[in-house]
């Protein structure tokens, strides 16, 4: 005689449909949302399923029809709120496709990203969204490519191959906030923070090109480089402001940037904007709320995830397609501290 305290056998779907007096492949079809079936029936299934207890396993299921609706995506700060909000555009639009997203958070480490691409590489993703980490290989995307999973690359350029990529245009940006603060009657303008890399590079030259226009001379002695954190930058003010003759504005790498610089001018007694001009790069939320609200450019984080994750759907749609680019276009936004 069987044990009473035998473990319950898990329910199927020929359990299901037994319950639902259905057909087995109905029950399939209801479990992974197929709008073939009708309203009732699926409702019929979908109470046994619950009444069961049957839990559906859909990375099984997607094993068996050999397709994911898993995406890849790779954050390399997730600290800038920046990438936070990149990430929720990105998610956003993926989830509304069906997919389900899979993040990984690399803080700048190129092992790291490594193991995480391999990790999603073994877990079969449908595609992969990639914000890479400084040092990255030019090759990482062919890489990615020969494992034959789509990929979108994000806000930072990976030399100059063929692959798909969504991010700003740093230097047009950079450009204008350049020219605003010339236009403000500056001509001392320093360029505060970032790391040698594709962005900064980018937008330093953006930071040459406005002073050209302006016919000022570039000094690469106001080039002030550091890690785009408020701490670094919050340091390196204090050099800034050391400079002779009087540096009377800052172009930030990004926002976070800015907000260092904020916090060194309101310690030492001084007010952006009537005592030293401040602007940020980015536009990410917090900046209208900063003290004082903060000049920046905008390049829409949220919106760029989203035209990211197109991007990246379009590929997983059209594999052999030639490569796409998005670009978004800065524009100016005037608050207080510059």
């Amino acid at each position: 005689m069987a044990s009473s305290n035998a473990p319950k056998r898990p329910a199927t779907i020929l359990d299901i449909a037994a319950e639902a007096k259905v057909s087995k492949s109905t029950v399939s079809l209801v479990l992974q949302g197929s709008d073939l079936i009708r309203d009732e029936t699926a409702a019929r299934v979908l109470e046994a399923a619950q009444k069961l207890g049957y839990v559906y396993n859909r990375g099984a299921a997607e094993l068996r029809g050999k397709s994911s609706k898993t995406i890849g995506v790779v954050i390399n700060d997730l600290m800038n709120p920046f990438f936070a909000e990149v990430l929720v555009g990105l998610e956003r639009r993926l989830v509304d496709t069906g997919y389900t997203v899979f993040m990984a958070h690399t803080s700048e480490n190129l092992e790291r990203q490594d193991r995480v691409l391999q990790t999603m590489r073994e877990h079969g993703a449908a595609g992969i969204a990639l914000c890479p980490v400084l040092g990255s290989p030019a090759s990482l995307p062919q890489t990615i490519r020969a494992w034959g999973i789509p990929l979108v690359v994000m806000v930072r350029p990976l030399g100059g191959g063929t692959y798909d990529f969504a991010g700003s245009d740093d230097t047009e940006g950079v450009k204008l906030a350049t020219r605003h603060l010339v236009g403000a009657g500056h001509r001392r303008i320093a360029f505060l923070g970032g790391r040698p890399g594709p962005i900064f590079d980018r937008r330093v030259q953006g930071y040459r090109d406005g002073l050209r226009e302006a016919a000022l001379a570039f000094d690469k002695r106001l080039v002030f480089a550091s890690n785009p954190t408020r701490k670094d930058a919050y340091e390196r003010l204090g050099d800034i402001l050391a400079v002779e003759p009087r540096v009377t504005a800052a172009v930030c790498y990004n926002d976070v940037v800015a907000f260092g610089a904020l916090a060194a001018l309101g310690e030492r007694g001084l007010r952006a904007g009537s005592d030293f001009a401040v602007m940020g790069f980015d536009n990410v939320l917090d900046s209208a709320h900063s003290n004082p609200p903060l000049s920046t450019i905008d390049v829409r984080p949220s919106e760029l995830g989203e035209h990211a994750a197109q991007v990246l759907l379009a590929r997983i749609e059209d594999p052999s397609g030639p490569s796409r680019h998005y670009l978004a276009e800065p524009c100016l936004v005037q608050r207080v501290s510059g």
